[in-house]
């Protein structure tokens, strides 16, 4: 009987983490910074500290991804003229991103996208975890400084 109610607080527990691919979608807009890419299960490249942001925009499953530069007052430089578009869709309750640019196309499975957490997973199995950017300094704490 115990091993029963286990499972059923278990199952319980998972369906209700599991994201619904249409509020993951509603949180993908705004800016990420990388925190490790799971190459495998045992091998994870850790990020400390990069000097480039990914910005995310999707209006009505249509959008771009773009690679930024923070500047210390909170601003943007961005990293290059390029931008991946960005098309969403939900296939069998899983969120997936199709990229296209002018040299290649791929897709990506939504693993996670919360307020402050994003985890996408490429076609090499490989796993990005992400985490929502924070400005050092907004434009408006340094306009109080002066």
């Amino acid at each position: 009987m115990k091993k029963a109610l286990y499972l059923v607080i278990a199952i319980m527990l998972f369906s209700c983490s599991k994201n619904d691919p249409n509020e993951q979608l509603k949180n993908l807009n705004g800016y990420w910074t990388i925190e490790k890419v799971e190459v495998e299960n045992d091998s994870v490249i850790e990020y400390s500290l990069s000097q480039y942001i990914d910005y995310i925009e999707i209006g009505d499953s249509v959008g771009f991804r773009k690679k930024l530069q923070p500047k210390i007052d909170g601003g943007y430089i961005e990293a290059s003229n390029d931008s991946e578009k960005i098309m969403a869709k939900i296939e069998d309750e899983i969120l997936t991103l199709h990229y296209k640019t002018a040299f290649d196309e791929w897709k990506e499975t939504v693993l996670k996208a919360t307020k402050d957490e994003l985890v996408i997973e490429n076609s090499d199995d490989k796993k990005y975890y992400y985490k929502r950017y924070e400005p050092l300094m907004s434009t408006n704490e340094e306009a109080t400084k002066e």
